[in-house]
């Protein structure tokens, strides 16, 4: 198929492995599917000490779940960008842990404290949902499927990562105190979350054009702002002053994207910024101290499947 046909069939659903799809289409719907399982593991990686820091039985439970949760949806990504053709699974988890891998700018930066966990079950999974939604129309088959089961169990995390956030703002003054603190942190880094502006997007053109994005990046940031700083506001948080935002005459929000970080964003897109590094090399010597479960696992593979295949020669 040329690229031309791709462009004028390009609709929700409208290809799958059994149709021969031109090297740029399946160079960027992996490009973009290898980005987003990168993000399921990081993600996974980053909340994973909070198993243990949680303050009670019900929030472990719930952040272990969580955290399986993540890493499900991270290899269900790498099986569908897999079924495009240009690198294997394997390949894409090797290129994670040798800091080739991209993944969202807000898994670079660490936390250290429960009250950060809003922050990424609420508002990061929030922001998550406004971006996958769009995505179980988007043109790779295998793609759209994954989503269906990644966004069923999205919408449960942004409700734990809400309840966490309501304890918190209906806890002591101290609480309420340091998850303000958290949130001016990380506001920034949140909106930044859907990627450039659509003026500095290098992927978005063509990714639009065949199927494979349905929004672009500053709709998505304003369908979340729209969303998201009015259940902020009526947590009882304050919405920081940088970034600027406006209110229009419609009840809708606009951002001073000017006031944003952006060569640190670019820095950390380059996987550059060192607290980033520093959960990049974690991530990679996680992968090495267990190497040794998967070569088990794949020697015992290999046996079994070659005593079969002498079994059904005899």
């Amino acid at each position: 198929m040329d690229l031309e046909t791709v462009k004028q069939r390009a609709g929700p659903r409208e290809f799958s492995p059994k149709d021969d799809m031109p090297e740029e289409y399946r160079k960027a719907a992996t490009r973009m599917i290898q980005f987003h399982a990168n993000s399921e593991i990081m993600g996974a990686y980053l909340e994973r000490p909070f198993i243990r820091q949680a303050p009670s039985l019900e929030r472990k439970l719930a952040f272990s779940a969580k955290t399986q949760d993540e890493i499900g949806h991270g290899q269900l990504l790498y099986r569908a960008a897999e079924s495009l053709g240009i690198k294997t699974r394997d390949e894409m988890l090797d290129e994670l842990a040798n800091g080739e891998g991209k993944f969202l700018n807000c898994f670079h930066y660490p936390m250290e404290s429960w009250v950060e966990t809003p922050m990424i079950a609420f508002f990061v999974d929030g922001a998550a949902m406004r971006r996958q939604a769009t995505l179980k129309s988007t043109s790779w088959e295998p793609y759209a499927h994954a989503m269906d089961k990644v966004c069923f169990e999205e919408g449960f995390h942004v409700k734990h990562g809400e309840a966490i956030l309501h304890e918190l703002m209906t806890g002591s003054k101290k609480e309420q105190e340091m998850t303000q603190e958290a949130f001016n942190t990380w506001w920034p880094r949140i909106i930044q979350f859907f990627g450039p502006t659509d003026k500095q997007s290098t992927h978005h053109g063509f990714a639009s054009e065949v199927g494979l994005k349905q929004k672009s990046n500053d709709e998505l940031r304003r369908a979340f702002l729209n969303t998201y700083i009015p259940k902020a506001e009526k947590y009882g948080l304050e919405i920081p002053d940088t970034p600027r935002i406006e209110k229009n005459d419609d009840g809708t929000y606009n951002v001073h994207e000017e006031d944003l970080d952006w060569d640190e964003f670019f820095q950390i897109a380059k996987n550059e910024y060192e607290p980033g590094r520093g959960q990049i090399d974690a991530r990679k010597a996680g992968q090495e101290a267990v190497a040794w479960v998967r070569e088990s696992m794949d020697n015992h593979e290999q046996r079994l499947y070659g005593s079969t295949t002498q079994q059904a020669a005899d």
